[in-house]
């Protein structure tokens, strides 16, 4: 059977456990959406809705999610219920309103704060203080289904922190989001697998403070996401990011730091979006 195929009947069955977009809490297991698909489709590295396919199958095809690059690792995500979220919130770049939503990671005092402002409903760590299992987030907020995948940190020290990260995926309006954080390493087989489908990427480019270029390209074109957006460019130019890249992917520059998202207009090829700021 034809991948696309494959691909539009699993989204049709996963549509009857689409997250109820009304309650703000979460009164059953939530059901990844991004996981199941991935996993249904064993021999392919990537699984991502080409456009025209996906607006047959998905729920409220026809919503937007609004992304701000508000600046360093935080996005300002909006979605189409009013849920506002916030990504690596370290309180020094404010976003346009109060978030809903902050997720953070401990890398540098950069991607979080121990203070965020008290009207902030949900503060979720990249990181678990005292336990080698790590983060664990499972959480539906109105029309999105947050959860996480944890990742190794490296110390100060330079040695490896079990789980001392986090990739936060934000399921919304039938697009799968993900934010690397501060990625110190590639994948594992389990990761990539826990991950799931990502239409589009956030992800860090300072070649060298997270990873290399090289490796974090490799990262990239693995998870071959519809949309790439770097974010932490530090040092180096985004050429350098960019010339990892073969004729496989097509990149923009935008002289505005805001986009709206939806699987209408998702791009056809994989696009790295550089946004205004970074």
């Amino acid at each position: 059977m034809p991948h696309l195929l494959l691909i539009s009947l699993i989204a049709v069955v996963l549509a009857g456990f689409a997250v109820p977009r009304a309650s703000m809490a979460q009164t059953q297991a939530p059901v990844s959406q991004c996981q199941m698909i991935a996993r249904a489709l064993p021999s392919v590295t990537f699984a991502s809705f080409a456009a025209g396919s996906a607006v047959q199958v998905q729920a409220r095809a026809n919503e937007e999610v609004r992304i701000t690059y508000i600046g360093h690792s935080t996005f300002f995500i909006e979605t189409p219920a009013g849920v506002k979220i916030a990504t690596d919130y370290n309180g020094w770049y404010k976003p346009p309103a109060l978030p809903t939503v902050v997720t953070m990671n401990k890398a540098h005092s950069s991607h979080y704060t121990m203070t965020p402002e008290p009207g902030i409903e949900y503060v979720l760590h990249g990181w678990k203080d005292g336990s080698e299992k790590g983060a664990d987030h499972d959480v539906v907020v109105g029309d999105t289904y947050i959860r996480n995948v944890p990742t190794d940190i490296r110390g100060w020290g330079g040695a490896m922190e079990p789980n001392g990260n986090s990739i936060f995926i934000f399921e919304v309006a039938g697009l799968c989001i993900g934010h690397l954080g501060h990625l110190h390493h590639e994948l594992t087989e389990k990761q990539y697998g826990e991950i799931g489908r990502l239409d589009v990427l956030m992800v860090p480019v300072d070649g060298g403070l997270t990873m290399g270029a090289e490796s974090m390209s490799r990262v990239v074109q693995r998870l071959r996401s519809s949309l790439i957006l770097p974010m932490h460019r530090r040092g180096p130019p985004i050429s350098q990011f960019l010339s990892m890249f073969g004729n496989g992917f097509d990149a923009v520059s935008d002289d505005d730091a805001t986009m709206t998202v939806s699987i209408r207009n998702l791009p056809k090829r994989p696009t790295i979006h550089i946004l205004s700021g970074v």
